[in-house]
């Protein structure tokens, strides 16, 4: 491999390592270089690791790896589905983080889940890694291999699977942090004053089903990766993928549960809605019917008629007001009765 021209833009490479039977070789390799050092080093392989390049930064490594064109292409656009694709030797891995968004409260804006991604293009002696925001930093992955160099000398697969266990076990820690979310918003909706929580509960809702399209389409290829339908994959690292993949079924059950929970606080939610409604139109219905009665009363005498009831009498006024005021108390009190108010 030829260094690159100058006159091309500099790759934003987080790491670039050589690894020797799972062991880094101290310092760091410039691009140029590492490709040459891995096919020359006996049970070697170069880990490059890239953080939201661009078009013309990924071409270079593209170039430098021989990766090819469809997965250059699917790593540069991002909002990808998780899969697993082979093209010749190399394997090509897409996974969708997933980050909680601590919040003060939960309103029918919050954001609640971020989520990123990760692509790795994974052949016989290297591994390359993008990364798009917003996703744990995987400086602590790669210090938790280099801290187990008998694993990591399985290879670039090896990197792999640290990469999923890392990514579900985020899935994991956000499920706990939304079923915190979940019954907040369970138990607002069974209170009496839920008329403005239907919005979160949506909102919610929204975020985990979000979260539930970044974690079941990852069972098929943690599935193939388990039961060995890739190269590379060795007895040993199919156990730790089935591993992966039985916390990856735990989170999507986990997720599915707590749809339904929500679901089912929505709809109660918009039950005690729909009742506090009509609650309230039986109130202004009485309400009504309460003013109806002098004002029907009041319009009676007010026609200017020569010959009415009370009329001209001396008591005829305030006999209207105390037969006013008697009607009008024994129709609220039937109201009350019936708990219209």
């Amino acid at each position: 491999m030829t260094a690159h021209d100058t006159s091309e833009p500099p790759v934003p490479i987080v790491d670039c390592a050589l690894y020797e039977y799972g062991r880094r070789r101290p310092g760091h390799l410039p691009l140029d270089e590492a490709m040459d050092a891995a096919r020359v080093t006996p049970g070697g392989f170069v880990w490059i690791g890239l953080h939201s390049p661009t078009a013309d930064q990924l071409q270079i490594v593209a170039r430098a790896f021989g990766l090819h064109p469809l997965a250059v292409e699917d790593a540069l656009e991002a909002h990808q589905r998780p899969k697993l694709e082979r093209y010749d030797d190399t394997l090509f891995l897409v996974l969708r983080t997933a980050v909680y968004l601590d919040h003060d409260e939960l309103t029918p804006t919050t954001d609640i889940v971020g989520t990123g991604e990760i692509m790795a293009f994974a052949g016989r002696d290297f591994i390359v890694v993008v990364r798009h925001d917003p996703a744990e930093q995987l400086g602590g992955v790669r210090s938790r291999l280099e801290a187990d160099p008998e694993r990591l000398a399985h290879g670039p697969v090896a990197v792999l699977h640290a990469i999923a266990d890392t990514v579900v076990d985020q899935y994991l820690e956000v499920v706990t942090a939304l079923e915190a979310d979940t019954d907040q918003v369970e138990n607002d909706a069974f209170s009496p004053n839920t008329g403005h929580e239907v919005g979160r509960i949506h909102q919610l809702k929204r975020e985990l089903v979000e979260l539930r399209r970044t974690v079941a389409p990852l069972a098929q290829p943690l599935r193939e990766l388990a039961e060995r339908r890739v190269p590379g994959v060795d007895r040993e690292l199919a156990a730790y993928f089935r591993d992966v993949a039985d916390h990856l079924a735990q989170a999507a059950e986990r997720v599915a549960v707590l749809i339904e929970l929500v679901d089912n606080a929505l709809s109660m939610a918009l039950a005690q809605t729909s009742v506090q409604q009509n609650h309230d139109m039986r109130r202004m219905s009485a309400a009504a019917a309460l003013i109806a009665i002098p004002v029907a009363i009041a319009g009676v005498y007010g026609m200017n008629f020569d010959h009415m009831p009370e009329l001209r009498r001396h008591f005829g006024y305030p006999s209207m007001l105390l037969a006013t005021g008697v009607l009008v108390t024994v129709v609220y009190l039937v109201f009350r009765k019936k708990r219209w108010l």
